[in-house]
């Protein structure tokens, strides 16, 4: 029985001030208790068995109390939009009446306590998880760090001015709803191409496929892997049999069989990812890889790359292209950036910035060089293994893209 005395005072502190505050029915989640008030009124419970310690101990735990219950009536307050004024008096009168309380209650051992703090955190806990829109404890000091705390930009969804200036969607279908069916069509997936939080950052970097037709839009990846982007990019339909086996069509498939050659570039080694396996497999009739950077030999850049897209569009050649390059330059970690313990966040962001406008120069030159061509330009995932600062400064997963001509 003495136990619910504790209980019984911690819920006089916490309850007091929401009724208070509060009128009768208002839809708000709160304990029954606070828990943080809770467990400093079973410490006093066992300092009291120590006589010497009692006096010394009291007024530190009576002044945890009080504050403790100030940031409680301050959250509630916060809710309302109201000043303290005279509900200031109530942290000192719900503390001094739950020690009076306490006072008569005979001590707990020290195990005892450790077991019914921890059974309640428990009960806490369980009882949160199968109805949380009444939970057993409330932790004010928790609550107040949690609502006073500096919050970080929304980084998971796009703000609506930019939803207001650009197109955006969730579909995954970008490749194929951009396609057109009369001309030769380039699919280039842009490595690490992110939606800055900067809308300034993200429109000079549009600046470069100024006077060519375009249309500038965004989507959500699933996931924040290259490989998948890619298979992605390339999906034309996917259905279920009755069993639930999944069946994947990829547009490289149906593309041949419209008699359109396919070709995919990538800079880097085959291996990579395991390209060498699943590329051809959605339907590819020749694909064009890098030397292997092991061999000793660097990577093909975008540059080169950039080059061998220009003559693969260049061959007189009556049917028509379905050209996918997926590009390497922006890859993280970026050269010169290999040790994750030493990297100046401000000296990657000035060489991502570079290599990343340097390959959409070069998208742009040759959308400008091929005016005939549909080039559909996505980015692959925002730049993840860089510095946290620096990715702090991109939209999580969000990517965007360009159609040209």
């Amino acid at each position: 029985m003495k136990l619910l005395y504790p209980l019984i005072a911690s819920a006089l502190i916490t309850i007091v001030p929401f009724l208070l505050t509060f009128e009768k029915g208002q839809d708000i989640v709160r304990g029954l208790f606070g828990f943080e008030e809770f467990c400093l009124l079973m410490l006093f419970v066992l300092v009291k068995g120590f006589r010497r310690l009692l006096w010394l101990l009291l007024p530190l735990i009576g002044a945890m109390m009080v504050l403790i219950a100030w940031f409680d009536l301050q959250n509630l307050l916060a809710i309302k939009g109201w000043s303290t004024g005279w509900y200031g008096v109530l942290p000192f009168v719900t503390c001094g009446l739950a020690i009076a309380m306490m006072w008569k209650v005979k001590p707990f051992g020290a195990s005892a306590i450790s077991f019914i703090l921890f059974v309640t955190l428990i009960a806490h806990l369980f009882a949160y998880n199968q109805y949380a829109a009444q939970p057993l404890a409330q932790f004010p000091l928790v609550d107040y760090m949690s609502r006073t705390a500096p919050k970080p930009v929304a980084r998971d969804s796009l703000p609506e001015s930019f939803k207001a200036k650009y197109f955006t969607t969730d579909s995954a279908t970008i490749t194929r709803g951009f396609l057109d069916s009369t001309k030769t069509n380039v699919l280039v997936l842009v490595e690490s191409w992110g939606i800055p939080l900067d809308t300034n950052r993200f429109a000079k970097q549009l600046q470069i496929f100024d006077n060519i037709p375009n249309q500038v839009g965004a989507h959500h990846r699933m996931y924040s892997r290259t490989r998948t982007a890619e298979r992605e990019d390339l999906i034309y339909s996917v259905t279920r049999d009755s069993t639930g086996r999944r069946d994947t069509v990829f547009l490289p498939q149906v593309l041949r069989a419209q008699g359109v050659k396919t070709q995919f570039i990538y800079g880097g080694d085959s291996l990579v990812q395991m390209r060498n396996k699943y590329i051809r497999n959605v339907g590819f009739d020749e694909t064009f890889f890098g030397i292997s950077a092991n061999s000793g030999v660097e990577p093909r850049t975008d540059r080169e790359s950039a080059a061998l897209l220009d003559s693969l569009l260049s061959v007189r050649d009556p049917a028509l292209q379905f050209v996918a390059w997926t590009t390497l330059d922006a890859k993280f970690p970026l050269p010169g950036f290999k040790d994750p313990y030493r990297i100046d966040a401000a000296a990657v962001d000035s060489a991502y910035t570079e290599r990343l406008a340097s390959t959409l120069r070069l998208i742009a030159d040759l959308a400008k060089r091929h005016p005939d061509v549909r080039f559909i330009v996505q980015g692959d995932h925002n730049p993840i293994l860089s510095p946290l600062k620096f990715q702090e400064k991109f939209y999580k997963r969000w990517v965007p893209f360009v159609v040209l001509n």
